[in-house]
């Protein structure tokens, strides 16, 4: 913990270097550098003795407290700046950017200094690989037990290896992750958008985190269906499985993209989903043409399925015939192994071909027919898990859904006419790290208005959504606090 704080002191140092190209106020984050390096060097001070084996227990609560422990301090800049008045709206904004979630509770984002934006960036851009997983290849030096960080890290059902070693493969991994990033940000300066704008969308894109430099939408800040195209492309890339990027652009086994079930199932939606927006639209409103009506749709979905979260245009102001589409690719999520949130497509995959066989198996009782993806039998265990994973998703997201409703909005504030529907927009979104949600909460405005108890329960679906839920509840078990 006390390097992995380190860690986060030199990302903030980062941020305060642009805050002087820029003339800022650095004492916003001089403070919380400080803090986190003597907490840091109290970690390491404390921990100086300890043995170099991490068994798996150490590892979920290293993983569940770290996200925890980064955004309380990382929330310090923005109260110190004064931006952000209270800290629970602090607390939700950083737990947003380190979950890559991309819920705001900025209105003007326009007015917030230069550096506090980077940080935004910045802190999507580590969440959205993992704070942990980011540092796995960081920590064998120091004698921490890889193997368990990444168990309890690592999203999905799958684990596909390139490497027996996992810090190497990590590396790897690593490796075309900051690619992406570099021809994201390449790729908008060739569109027509500046520097700072370009570095910032271009991470929050890879990260798939959604986090903006602007208030304004895409299409009004920019108005350049070049600049949304190349993200368009950047998010799609970005919700494919890292492991199966590696394999396809670096390896040169271009095939195996469309031979991995998952990743059929992730563009058959896309594409259904789009084509569905498009056409809908074009019925309803004629007068957008199909460019545009592709365009708007292609872009929504790609942001929606990945967890994105950029805006080209408000959302909820189409057909509400729509709606049920958003609110499923919201739910579906792009693959396991890359930034994104949500249920994932290789569950969907692996529940699809649950039934398939099951209906076999009614018409012929004896068979012994086994689930198999990508030609690979897929053991009992991980269905068995499969199943306890989508009872508990559906079990936070009504609950989450529920106590949203209860808490509501500050009575105080705009919007009083609060609604079950808008509540499980926002738990949906939240739990699947989507960031805007529907109606009110869509893109056009922030969630500035919610309460502060409403902004702590966003923010803790945002940290089960982002952790696969089990590493977190698994705390909350009475069998994981025993010795045996």
């Amino acid at each position: 913990m006390g390097f992995l704080l380190f860690i986060e002191a030199g990302l903030m140092l980062l941020c305060l270097f642009v805050a002087l190209i820029y003339n800022e106020n650095i004492l916003s984050f001089l403070l919380p550098i400080a803090g986190s390096i003597l907490l840091g060097a109290l970690g390491v001070f404390f921990g100086r003795n300890a043995g170099p084996n991490m068994g798996r227990k150490d590892g979920y609560i290293v993983v569940s407290t770290v996200w925890i422990l980064f955004t309380v301090i990382g929330m310090f800049p923005f109260l110190i700046d004064g931006c952000i008045p209270d800290v629970a709206s602090a607390f939700f904004e950083t737990m947003s950017g380190f979950t890559s979630t991309g819920a705001t509770i900025l209105d003007d984002v326009d007015s917030v200094p230069k550096g506090l934006l980077f940080w935004r960036s910045v802190t999507q851009w580590v969440g959205g690989i993992g704070i942990v997983f980011f540092t796995i290849a960081i920590l064998p030096a120091f004698g921490v037990g890889e193997v368990k960080l990444f168990a309890a890290e690592s999203t999905g059902p799958l684990h596909d290896k390139v490497h027996p070693r996992i810090s190497v493969a990590v590396k790897w991994i690593g490796s075309v992750y900051v690619a992406l990033t570099i021809l994201c940000i390449l790729a908008l300066l060739i569109c027509g958008m500046g520097i700072f704008d370009s570095v910032n969308y271009a991470m929050c894109c890879t990260a798939t985190g959604g986090y903006g430099t602007h208030s304004a939408m895409l299409h009004d800040q920019y108005n350049s269906p070049a600049i949304e195209y190349v993200l368009c492309f950047f998010m799609f890339s970005a919700g494919i499985n890292y492991t199966l990027i590696y394999y396809t652009i670096l390896k040169g086994k271009f095939r195996q993209f469309f031979h991995d079930a998952e990743a059929r199932a992730y563009l058959f939606i896309v594409l259904v989903a789009t084509l569905i927006c498009t056409f809908t639209m074009i019925g309803f409103s004629p007068e957008h043409g199909f460019e545009l009506a592709f365009r708007e749709s292609l872009f929504t979905v790609i942001s929606l399925q990945t967890t994105t979260g950029f805006a080209s245009c408000d959302y909820t102001l189409w057909p509400v015939q729509l709606m049920p589409v958003l609110l499923f690719v919201m739910f579906a999520g792009a693959c396991s192994g890359s930034t994104t949130g949500g249920f994932k497509c290789v569950r969907l995959s692996i529940i699809y071909r649950v039934l398939r066989n099951e209906f076999t198996h009614i018409l012929h009782p004896r068979a012994v027919i086994p689930v198999r993806l990508n030609g690979a039998v897929v053991s009992p265990s991980i269905v068995q898990t499969l199943i306890g994973f989508i009872t508990l998703f559906v079990a936070a997201l009504f609950g989450g859904a529920f106590v949203l409703a209860l808490f509501g909005v500050d009575p105080n504030d705009i919007h009083p006419n609060f609604n079950y529907y808008e509540a499980f927009g926002l738990a949906m979104s939240s739990l699947s790290n989507v960031g805007p949600g529907m109606e009110y909460y869509g893109p056009a405005h922030s969630w500035m208005i919610l309460s502060a108890p409403a902004k702590y329960v966003c923010s803790f679906l945002m940290l089960i959504g982002r952790l696969e839920i089990f590493p977190i509840m698994i705390l909350f078990s009475g069998a994981f606090w025993k010795k045996n």
